[in-house]
């Protein structure tokens, strides 16, 4: 059974479509940039092109999108004709066409402020329940085309899964003040106790969505590596992560120290993948500890897939005094 993968070129497009393959199932890569796995290339806004390339397709996995660092580089019609016309065109074809399955790729940003406790707060318990308040244009787009999901699935019976998932990039930090504290790997590694998830187990996440999404209708889910925390910690993350982590995790403390790393001072939110693994059976694999233990035993914190896709970077040029110079 084919399916369809947007955003092809992009990380994680690229990571669904090398593992597809891998296991000689049938994909077709789509992007409006020309890539190794991109088959059809163009926007998707253009209806023509979408009806092509779902041609055969009963199983789609939208990743296609404008990111949160193309706020400094493009415009809100932009993001409005990607996100959300470009996800309106895909779900109305896919209906069109018989798809079966059909999983958006959504972000944790989309919760907006509700991610930012007012200082002495405790850190934001994050999980399904908690009601997006999007503050940029990223995620007002992301969210609309989350409701375009239900709407589709509410009157054309169409199988849509939504999964917000967490950071997984491998570009530098977007916080100047983040780069400045920490070395990239140590950010990252921190990261793993709250708000990233490995690319392997996102992969995992949407091949499990694919799967569940007929019987469970509609659904949305926070993909995030596991936490080892508790909401009963939520306090004294907001002013003691390192004695917090101390108590939950073993076996970090000397890696760290050989390396000259060093925990967060603060955790300002959690994300809680409880639904995700209750509902989809997933079992992500890299949480923190896990992370850890790979560096111990490879010294890099990325596996084989992350290798292989690598950095691809936002814009053409580095995006120099803009809010995200990810380049």
């Amino acid at each position: 059974m084919t399916i369809l993968v947007t955003g092809s070129s992009g990380h994680l497009g690229e990571a669904l479509m090398r593992t597809l393959r891998g296991v000689g199932r049938a994909a077709v890569g789509l992007d409006i940039v020309p890539g190794a796995f991109t088959d059809m290339v163009g926007s998707l806004a253009d209806r023509g092109l979408v009806a092509r390339s779902l041609s055969g397709a009963r199983l789609v996995l939208h990743a296609a999108t404008l990111h949160k660092p193309h706020v400094a580089t493009h415009g809100r019609e932009e993001f409005v004709e990607t996100n959300v016309l470009g996800t309106l065109v895909l779900l109305e074809e896919a209906a069109r066409s018989g798809v079966q399955s059909f999983v958006m790729t959504s972000t944790t940003s989309a919760f907006g402020d509700a991610l930012e406790p007012a200082p002495g707060e405790p850190a934001a318990w994050i999980d399904e329940t908690v009601t997006p308040v999007p503050k940029n244009i990223y995620g007002v787009t992301k969210t609309a085309a989350e409701d375009l999901c239900r709407l589709f699935w509410r009157n054309e019976r169409l199988a849509c899964v939504v999964l917000r998932t967490s950071r997984f990039f491998p570009e530098e930090d977007d916080d100047p003040d983040a780069r400045a504290a920490f070395a990239d790997a140590n950010l990252k590694a921190n990261e793993f106790l709250h708000r990233r998830v490995a690319i392997e187990d996102v992969v995992e996440a949407h091949l499990l969505a694919l799967d569940r999404a007929p019987s469970i209708g509609f659904g949305k889910y926070v993909v995030s590596a596991t936490t080892p925390f508790r909401r009963a910690d939520a306090a004294r993350l907001s002013t003691d992560a390192a004695a917090v982590a101390r108590e939950r995790v073993a076996g970090w403390q000397d890696e760290y120290a050989r390396r000259g790393w060093r925990m967060a001072e603060r955790i300002d939110r959690v994300y809680d993948n409880t639904l995700a693994r209750r509902e989809l059976g997933w079992r992500p694999k890299w949480d923190f500890a896990a992370i850890v233990e790979r560096l111990r035993e490879t010294g890099d914190i990325r596996g084989p897939l992350a290798k292989a896709v690598g950095e691809k970077g936002y814009h053409p040029g580095r995006a120099e005094g803009r809010r995200y110079p990810a380049g």
